[in-house]
């Protein structure tokens, strides 16, 4: 390429010559690189992230969780939940969660249900009709009735009280007690003990409207 010249210099001048055909390529990757790296410059940093519990699959309400039942996966820190569960083997859910969905102290049976109607009281009824307590989900107003087995006359305990949770897999109730399903009501003070002692002695159901 290069007669009558040593083959280092040949070398030299072949190296140089191919250099400046390709000088225009290897401007045009030193510019890319130099806008790469002023952008990671002013680019915002990473936005901070939270470990949540997650739920694994579809899991009904009154699932007494496991350790299978829930994943841990990073959440935006601003976007997380308020009350997202730190631990959870053992806890029953007070309402069905979809996969994906983060498992909240709202979503489990125990004190932290109570927040869910704040000034309410948590009062768990035992309506006697089973299939009645599977058309309720969490989140429904109901009046709650009570009827008088010897009488036949009804009379409304509570009304416009709020369904917390609907938890399937619940023992029967105490002693002499037996069937139905639970339901657990956010109820003010004075319709807790109306509804308590109404459940004593009367049949109780629910009415409601969608």
């Amino acid at each position: 390429m290069f007669p009558g010249l040593p083959p280092t210099r040949r070398r030299l001048r072949a190296v140089r010559h191919q250099l400046r055909r390709r000088r225009r390529l290897i401007a045009a990757t030193l510019a890319g690189v130099a806008v790469l790296a002023a952008i990671r410059a002013v680019a915002p940093p990473p936005a901070a992230t939270v470990e949540v519990l997650v739920a694994a699959r579809d899991l009904p309400s009154g699932t007494r969780l496991t350790d299978t039942d829930l994943v841990a996966r990073d959440y935006p820190a601003d976007l997380a939940p308020a009350g997202a569960a730190d631990a959870a083997a053992g806890r029953v859910l007070a309402a069905p969660i979809g996969q994906g969905e983060v498992l909240t102290d709202l979503r489990v049976v125990g004190p932290g249900l109570a927040r869910a109607q704040p000034g309410d009281t948590v009062v768990p009824v035992r309506l006697p009709d089973a299939g009645m307590a599977t058309l309720l989900q969490p989140g429904d107003v109901v009046d709650l009735l009570a009827t008088d087995p010897g009488t036949g006359t009804s009379r409304a305990v509570a009304r416009e009280v709020t369904v917390l949770a609907t938890p399937t897999g619940v023992p029967d109730g105490p002693a002499g007690g037996s069937g139905g399903a639970l339901v657990v009501v956010g109820a003010s003070a004075s319709e807790a003990v109306a509804i308590t002692s109404a459940a004593l002695g009367q049949f109780l159901t629910v009415s409601w409207e969608r």
